[in-house]
């Protein structure tokens, strides 16, 4: 699946946003939708992966699975949350398909950012990726191609 812009529109800013998600499709859809924004997305399939990626480079924004093997996304974004450098304030957006577990103010009480359910819709993904780095991203019309 491929999303095109009807409009050549720029964000404000292209963010980097590391992507962490042990389902190689949902860290393929997302980038897509992140890349038809103007965005830049860098993937990680497990929590380990990704605390090594955000031990190498800086992120505006962490998009974190909630359920993966060896390291859940909460244990991950304390880990995050515990460093002493200045990725320690790296917004971090929970993402999880278990809707029925937490309520999307608890994943805010745990320390995330903001919250995104799976299935994951384009425009909610965008909102809550711009809203959590503080940026704002220009009305984008999208449609799937082919």
């Amino acid at each position: 699946m491929h999303f095109v812009s009807e409009l050549n529109v720029k964000p404000e800013r292209t963010l980097t946003v590391l992507h962490v998600d042990d389902d190689p499709v949902n860290l393929r859809v997302v980038e897509e939708i992140l890349t038809a924004f103007g965005h830049r997305a860098v993937k990680a399939i497990s929590g380990p992966e990704a605390l090594e990626q955000i031990s190498a480079q800086a992120f505006d924004v962490v998009l974190m699975d909630i359920h993966m093997p060896e390291m859940s996304g909460i244990e991950v974004m304390r880990r995050i949350r515990d460093r002493p450098g200045p990725e320690r304030a790296t917004p971090v957006i929970a993402l999880t398909a278990d809707i029925l577990s937490r309520e999307p103010a608890e994943y805010l009480a745990l320390g995330f950012t903001g919250f995104v359910p799976k299935p994951v819709m384009v425009q909610g993904l965008i909102a809550a990726v711009t809203r959590a780095a503080g940026v704002t991203q220009p009305a984008m019309r999208l449609r799937r191609a082919g």
